[in-house]
Parts: C-alpha cells; structure tokens; sequence
C-alpha cells in the first residue's frame, strides 16, 4: 500500500481500551520472538473508544472488533481480517474508523498492518457489546464473536495473579498489558473461522494517532 503524503492526511488521534486474544501461550511469543508460538496467528480484538476524532468526526463511544486469521506470523503478510464495528455507530464514524484500520490515513500501527492484509472483510455493521474489567473484560456479537477474559491463579494458593508486559520505551500495540487467560475465545463470520479458549489474551490502553 503506498504511503500517504503527510500533506493529505486527516489528522487523528484515538485512546480506546483493547480486549485482545489469540492462538499463542500465555505469554504471546510474539511479544518476545517476534513469531507466533504455533506458527500462525490467529486473533480477536475488540476497542472500545474513550476518546477520538478524525478530522471533525467524533469518534467518542465507538465500538469495533477485528477478527483475524494470518497462515504465519503477522509481518508475512496474507491475513484473512474482519472488521466489525457497532450497528449504533454513524455513517461518518464508521468510515472514518475504517480509514484508520485500513491504513489509509497513516500512523502506526494501523500503517503497517494495513500492508499484511490479503482480505479486509468489512465495514460489518453489528451490536457490539463490550465490557472493559481488566482481566475480566469481555467482548461479544451475537452469532459471530465471543471472548471473555479471566485472570491468572496461583497452582498453589487459588490466589489470583496480576500478570503484566511492559514496554517502558513504547511498544507496536500498547506500553502496559495486563495479561489475562480466554476462558473463551471464537469467532465465526463468513469463511472465517477460529476458536482458541485457555490461551494468551490481554486488556490494555491503546493510544493511535499520525500527528507528531
């Protein structure tokens, strides 16, 4: 995808809570190898934005989910990525989100996946519900997504644990993860299919924008 002239770029700036998962282990090699555990990388996730503009459109409430299936790690290129964002969204916030995720409008990360798309399925419209808890967080479409985070236990003690990965000089995603199980993991749209309970998922603050 060619890159977009500074000059013509709508400016944008988003702050949304992530609820993220995937097929890897609990710590996401991907994170540290820079490759998926098990070779591919199949994932969900959901952003519900606290704060956000595109140009003049508000994007303030605006709920969204990605769905995604890559035969290998992320950076080789031909992913299978659904886009679904909520039915209660305007016509205006759902192309401006869309222009931010298809990396139309530049600004990392959105900028550099955009490049390993193979297939974009979307703008989907959907009732998206979305509960940001932590390690509890939840995102569910009826008929099509349903994941829900539940927290680390001590094997000894029952004891819950607070797991996090940090990025103190910035990371491709977020800077500061907690780090959760998927008691349940599935998406279902179309061809695209996938489902991985008990393994790596995450909530986190993520922070978007191409201005300086």
């Amino acid at each position: 995808m060619p890159a977009v002239e500074p000059a013509t770029r709508i400016p944008y700036r988003v702050k949304a809570e992530s609820v993220e998962a995937c097929n890897c282990q609990h710590g996401c090699n991907c994170q540290f190898g820079g490759y998926p555990n098990d070779g591919k990388c199949e994932f969900i996730i959901g952003f519900d934005i606290v704060e956000g503009r595109v140009g003049d459109v508000s994007l303030n409430g605006v709920r969204a989910v990605v769905a995604a299936r890559y035969p290998k790690a992320i950076h080789e290129g031909n992913g299978h990525v659904v886009l679904l964002v909520d039915e209660d969204a305007s016509q205006a916030q759902v192309d401006a989100f869309t222009s931010i995720i298809s990396g139309k409008l530049g600004g990392m990360p959105w900028e550099a996946l955009a490049g390993t798309f193979g297939r974009l399925d979307g703008p989907i419209r959907a009732p998206i519900e979305i509960v940001v808890a932590g390690e509890r967080s939840q995102v569910r479409v009826p008929g099509a997504i349903d994941l829900r985070l539940t927290p680390f236990k001590d094997s000894v003690t029952g004891a819950e644990k607070e797991v996090h990965i940090v990025y103190p000089k910035g990371g491709f995603f977020w800077n500061d993860a907690k780090i959760a199980l998927s008691e349940r993991m599935r998406a279902e749209y179309g061809d695209l299919r996938l489902e991985w309970p008990g393994k790596y998922a995450a909530a986190a603050e993520v922070n978007w924008t191409n201005q300086s």
